[in-house]
């Protein structure tokens, strides 16, 4: 089962905000990734970037965080763990 690419961005606002992880979605000349300032984890998403690259650039950011222990909604963990 798939989900729409807007269901997926949902989930990885839930996500990051289960994780303590700020997203911040904005527009400016940036690819997208993560970053720590003041202790706090970022994962930067580039709002004019076509939503496919945006779910791209949060898989690919929250692939590089172990998640064996966190509940996922199916999609969602077969989306990272494709991507």
């Amino acid at each position: 089962m798939s989900s729409r690419p807007e269901e997926l961005i949902v989930m990885f606002e839930e996500l990051a905000d289960r994780l303590n992880i700020k997203l911040v979605q904005d527009k400016g000349d940036f690819a997208g990734g993560s970053c720590l300032i003041r202790e706090e984890n970022f994962i930067v998403v580039n709002k004019r970037k076509p939503l496919e690259q945006r779910l791209k650039v949060l898989a690919r950011e929250f692939g590089k965080i172990n998640l064996a222990d966190v509940y996922l909604v199916p999609a969602l963990r077969s989306y990272i763990e494709g991507s």
